[in-house]
């Protein structure tokens, strides 16, 4: 088994064993406008969508569009998992190590199979979308919210990409700061500063 998919593997079993927490923090959600908001008011979710455009700039190719359509796409899944009342045990930590670990992709720009980095990206934001959902209350449109937060993730995966593709000379210098940004407040989160 290679190296890569050890790893996957590792980490898929290792969010099914660990504790339950909670994400909370912009109150009622009532539909479009609260979803889109969200990503946007959350320091993790921000950090995490824009380096993933970053690094499906430095990677080019197919990566240009492939990688956010699985963040996205993951996320989806992981918000309807959350709406179904299914549990994704320590969704919370998976969030912050995925701060920490897309730090560590745009800082040392990981040179790594498509089909890996597809995986990687889908693990992390399967969490980031079950904590998105975990903000609906009953009274709320799920899926005006889940609209609003992905057209959102989208955007913030342009920007990514954008900065990316026209500083295109300097990309390894953004990815370095970035991936440092990441790297500091994803283990500031994982700590419970």
């Amino acid at each position: 088994m290679k190296p890569q998919s050890s790893l996957l593997s590792a980490l898929l079993l290792s969010l099914a064993s660990l504790p339950a927490n909670a994400h909370t923090g912009i109150g009622t959600v009532h539909g479009l406008l609260d979803g889109a908001i969200h990503p946007l008011i959350g320091i993790d979710h921000l950090l995490v969508m824009l380096a993933v455009g970053l690094w499906a700039a430095m990677r080019g190719g197919k990566s240009l569009w492939l990688l956010p359509l699985a963040f996205v796409s993951a996320m989806g899944v992981g918000a309807g998992l959350s709406m179904s009342g299914i549990t994704i045990n320590a969704a919370e930590t998976w969030v912050a190590a995925s701060v920490v670990a897309a730090g560590v992709l745009v800082w040392r720009n990981s040179n790594m199979s498509s089909v890996f980095a597809v995986a990687l990206v889908s693990v992390f934001s399967l969490a980031h979308g079950y904590v998105h959902a975990l903000e609906l209350t009953d009274s709320a449109n799920a899926l005006a919210y889940s609209a609003g937060f992905l057209l959102t993730t989208a955007a913030l995966h342009g920007l990514g990409l954008a900065v990316g593709v026209l500083a295109a000379a300097r990309v390894r210098m953004l990815g370095a700061g970035l991936g440092l940004i990441c790297g500091l407040v994803g283990l500031g989160l994982l700590a419970g500063v």
